[in-house]
């Protein structure tokens, strides 16, 4: 039997949001058994609590947000990734702000705060979700060539596929059998992206505020503005997404896998599955 786990300690981090571009601080804390993970807006009257599950996703713009009860938060998908690979079911995260900070772009800052704190067994039997069945979304505006799917697997495994016209990048794919070693040495690090092009009509849309070339990989029709820690770093930025995306649904022992998918397709399969197990 596996039993739920949460936070030994109380751990904290700061820095400023990536669409955003606020100052942000925020603390994570242990809580009780089959309270998930809960995001609380201390910066709000009477705090409000927003459940971090595929039910209260309200956007998928550049980033997932979620919603409850007239409160929101935004780009948690590196937090989630972080949670979703320590295997952590519940947890109360305080956050004075809309959005996580950005910190580096991924999620390694997040997932060495969380094995900081160390993990705690607690007495109730986790909830798996435990994928018996195929589950699939397509894009049905791109004609079926962008989808996700979820299939039996004993294990956690990502498949992931992505495609991107501009030569620099091409058609990317890597294939991970999930651990935490593999997560923090393979996919953690890896941070996201951004064309050059694009910056200024994201910040005309008020995103990507707090981007710099030391949390976002950019690239021009040249060159890439930055080093990359992987040749392959856009494919693994999409899965650590993808990962904390799936955390929507619960933890998942199932194999995952995506051709050029992004938050709104991710979501969509999150929904579906929390709504067999939920």
């Amino acid at each position: 039997m596996q039993r739920q786990t949460t936070l030994k300690k109380e751990v904290s981090c700061a820095g400023i949001g990536l669409h955003s571009g606020q100052q942000v601080s925020l603390k994570l804390k242990s809580a009780p058994v089959d309270s998930g993970i809960i995001f609380k807006r201390v910066d709000l009257p009477n705090s409000p609590q927003i459940q971090a599950t595929a039910a209260n996703v309200t956007a998928t713009v550049r980033a997932t947000t979620l919603e409850q009860d007239g409160a929101k938060v935004f780009t948690i998908e590196h937090l989630m990734s972080a949670f979703h690979a320590a295997k952590i079911d519940n947890c109360l995260i305080e956050i004075d702000a809309e959005e996580p900070p950005v910190l580096m772009g991924n999620s390694v800052d997040f997932f060495r705060l969380i094995k900081s704190a160390g993990i705690e067994e607690q007495e109730s039997e986790r909830r798996e979700v435990i994928i018996d069945k195929i589950y699939r979304v397509d894009d049905l505006n791109d004609n079926g060539r962008r989808f996700v799917l979820a299939l039996p697997y004993d294990g956690f495994r990502v498949s992931f596929t992505s495609v991107n016209p501009h030569p620099l990048v091409g058609i990317q794919y890597r294939d991970f059998i999930i651990d935490e070693e593999i997560y923090e040495k393979e996919i953690a690090p890896a941070r996201t992206i951004a064309y050059e092009k694009e910056i200024e009509a994201l910040h005309s849309m008020g995103l990507g505020l707090g981007g710099t070339l030391e949390n976002v990989i950019v690239y021009n029709d040249n060159r890439w503005l930055n080093d990359l820690i992987y040749p392959d770093e856009l494919v693994r930025h999409k899965i650590l997404d993808l990962i904390g995306d799936m955390r929507l649904a619960g933890i998942i022992r199932g194999h995952i896998i995506a051709a050029a998918s992004g938050h709104a397709l991710n979501t969509k399969l999150a929904k579906m599955i929390a709504a067999d197990f939920n």
